[in-house]
Order: structure tokens, then sequence, then C-alpha cells
């Protein structure tokens, strides 16, 4: 039997990153809940190729595997920081590579993190439309964090918590909604 896949991608392009580790932490804790598989990866892990892919077959073969695992995974968890109002062109370049079928149903949560609450909006005007493109199922909730809900990188305020915790929820009742699907006979 294999056991349902989360993944998560983030669209940060340093290290450390605050994002990445927010993708990472929710990742994680629905993995841990679920007794699931989980991972996540960000633009830095897709390497050098992904600069000069103009297509998903032009990516290096660490990258093809980082695409293969989250067309394949079961739920994404997506984030990216905020630049200008939107997500990042490196992220935004990765994901022009997938089929656009590639995500078709598939159960998105969506987080973004910015210095402030004037990007708050991202999450709804930047990325719940680039997902809908690729018809997956963009969670109802979508998680926002700014600089001030962190602490040496770890989520600490109470409604961001809060916030996570209901989109956990969501993604789980989707989850155990599809089990029959992510759990299938070898």
């Amino acid at each position: 039997m294999t056991r349902a896949r989360i993944v998560g991608f983030s669209g940060n392009i340093t290290r450390p990153s605050k994002t990445s580790a927010f993708v990472d932490h929710i990742v994680q804790e629905i993995g841990r809940r679920n007794g699931l598989s989980a991972r996540s990866w960000d633009i830095e892990d897709l390497g050098p190729s992904l600069v000069s892919a103009r297509r998903a077959g032009a990516l290096d073969d660490p990258a093809q595997a980082i695409l293969q695992a989250i067309t394949e995974a079961d739920l994404l968890v997506i984030g990216s920081p905020t630049y200008k109002g939107s997500y990042t062109g490196l992220f935004k370049h990765f994901f022009d590579l997938l089929d656009p079928t590639a995500l078709r149903g598939k159960p998105v949560l969506l987080t973004a993190t910015g210095g402030g609450d004037r990007h708050a909006l991202i999450v709804e005007h930047q990325l719940r439309p680039l997902f809908g493109f690729f018809e997956a199922f963009a969670l109802p909730t979508a998680v926002y964090a700014t600089d001030r809900d962190f602490d040496n990188g770890v989520p600490v305020s109470e409604p961001l918590l809060r916030r996570v915790a209901q989109a956990i929820g969501e993604a789980e009742t989707v989850l155990g909604s599809r089990a029959p699907l992510a759990v299938a006979a070898e």
C-alpha cells in the first residue's frame, strides 16, 4: 500500500527563509498528525537548470524529481514570500513549466509571507488565480503571515496559529475524503 504524500513547495530564493520554514512547519504538522509522508522543497532545491528551462523536460534530474513529487502529491502546501505584491518570478517560471492539467483536482493549501499587512491579499489575488488556472482545489482557508507572526523563524502568534489550524483541518477533511484514492493496493 502507498501512503498519502504531503508535499510543500515555497518560492523563496534565499536561505534561511521564513517562508520555507513556515511551509515546512505546516507540511510536517499535517504529516505528523495523520501519519503521512511529508517533504518540502524550495526554489533553491531546483538548482541551476530552472533558469534556462523552457519546458519541464529541460530540467535536470533533481529538479525533475521535485516536479514529479509535486504532481504526484496527495496534498500540496504552497508558499511564497511577497515581492511587490506578488509571488517570486522563479516560482512562477517553475509553474509555467507544468502541463496545465498536472494539478487538476489536487488539494492545495495556499500560504504567503510578507513584511506587513499591505501584502495580505497575495493569497487571494495572486496564488488562488494561479492554481485556479491549473484547476487545482485551493482550500478555502489561505494563510498569510507577517514578520511579527514569527520569533526566530518559528510561527508564534496566536491568530496565525489558529488560522493554520483551521487550514490544516480543511486539509485533513479533504485527505480523509480522498483516502480511497490515496491508498491503493500494490
